[in-house]
């Protein structure tokens, strides 16, 4: 998980539309998995986002990230199933309502993790931030922070890594197969960690503001974002998904 957020240079149309394009697209495909509700549909958004992800080269994070989400969408498949009694019943307690049910919100929970994992891996997070200020208008320290937050992401999965690295070679065992030993083992790395955490932001928060961060207005980059041909054609994209997924 620490490398799933990394960008991954190209020279792609994906790579070169305007990072809000990026984000329009994303979001068109997550609010089409929102309103769908037939397999076929929820099937295809996902096998798009796959083909995107191929054609971009960043086909490896979004599987490393799909492998991660599986086991939490089978629980999701169970816990319908028990809860859902509509319908015949085809096995022990699973029902068709039930079986329905859950195989839609596992199919949504893998189509809406992953567009935004594609946008943010053949973007850059500097892009990112400057486009949302000069396009959408977005306060500079609002998207600063966002941006921010998601470069935290890989800092704090290495943390924790260093952390169970460091208690391994104690003799703590976090190989376990007991989901709550692991849990209870896991607790005590929140202090560390949360310790660790708050050095760094405090840390970045002055060298920000030693560097004039409050002076930051749009027209501060020397970079500019327009929107183009390819851009456009992405938006109605978006929106063509979106008609899509609330007809189907």
């Amino acid at each position: 998980m620490v490398n799933v957020i990394d960008y991954v240079p190209g020279n792609t149309v994906l790579h070169r539309l305007n990072p809000v394009a990026k984000l329009a697209l994303a979001a068109g495909i997550i609010v089409a998995t929102f309103l769908a509700d037939t397999f076929p549909m929820l099937v295809g958004l996902l096998a798009l986002t796959l083909a995107l992800g191929a054609y971009a080269g960043v086909l490896r994070n979004l599987l490393s990230l799909l492998k991660l989400l599986v086991p939490l969408a089978v629980v999701m498949l169970v816990l319908q199933t028990v809860f859902m009694r509509g319908g015949d019943v085809l096995l022990a307690w699973v029902t068709t309502e039930g079986l329905v049910t859950g195989g839609k919100a596992c199919l949504r929970l893998l189509g809406v993790a992953l567009p935004l994992i594609l946008m943010l891996t053949v973007t850059k997070l500097n892009d990112l931030s400057n486009a949302c200020v000069e396009v959408l208008h977005v306060p500079y320290r609002y998207a600063f922070t966002f941006t921010t937050a998601l470069r935290f992401v890989p800092v704090f999965s290495q943390e924790m890594n260093a952390i169970m690295e460091a208690q391994t070679a104690r003799g703590v065992e976090y190989d376990t197969r007991n989901p709550l030993k692991k849990i209870r083992l896991m607790l005590p790395l929140c202090v560390p960690l949360l310790v660790s955490s708050v050095g760094k932001t405090d840390a970045t928060a002055l060298a920000a503001e030693q560097r004039g961060f409050y002076l930051r207005t749009r027209q501060s980059s020397y970079k500019r974002y327009p929107i183009v041909g390819l851009d456009v054609a992405a938006l109605v994209v978006a929106v063509v998904l979106i008609v899509a997924g609330a007809l189907l």
